[in-house]
């Protein structure tokens, strides 16, 4: 009788602690916390508008570098406002194209507005990197510094826009 009894509270231990346990989004960890819903087309649109006017942007980061490099020398600092005009019109051809899918729409509340504000930083360097691909090479410090303020600008509203979705800012 004694063994039998045991063997049933054996089984009935070992079936209680294969149950599941309730667990409080205070104690969860983050792998066992549920990942956010998948995003919509017209938030992989947007993504994908913003992925295009990226390159735009690292193109206007490699030429404001190259004049950065170039440093007080005449020679180079011309080379580098000539180079630094061309990458402004390829990157403002990326920056219009990729801008054109990015409907601020896509998102609610106020991620939408931080879409809204990412879009219109985006038109900014659009704008001032017409500007610059005309007077880049005949004022190349002063055009390197209006891109650079504009590049500081759309960081800023990057990094907003990455946190409001859940994305790393990097």
């Amino acid at each position: 009788m004694r063994v039998l009894t045991l063997a049933m509270w054996l089984i009935a231990s070992s079936a209680a602690a294969q149950e599941p346990v309730a667990v409080s989004a205070e104690s969860a960890r983050t792998e066992s916390v549920p990942a956010p819903p998948p995003p919509s087309p017209e938030q992989l649109k947007y993504l994908d508008g913003l992925k295009t006017a990226g390159r735009g942007v690292a193109q206007l980061k490699s030429g404001v570098t190259s004049v950065a490099n170039a440093g007080r020398d005449t020679t180079k600092l011309k080379l580098a406002g000539r180079r630094l005009g061309g990458l402004c019109g390829a990157a403002r051809g990326f920056m219009s194209s990729g801008r054109s899918k990015m409907q601020a729409n896509a998102y609610a509340d106020s991620t939408q507005l931080r879409a809204r504000r990412l879009a219109t930083q985006i038109d900014t360097l659009v704008k001032v990197a017409g500007r610059c691909e005309s007077s880049a090479a005949r004022q190349t410090d002063s055009t390197a510094s209006a891109v650079l303020n504009g590049l500081r600008a759309y960081e800023a509203a990057l990094r907003d826009f990455r946190g409001a979705i859940g994305l790393p800012n990097h």
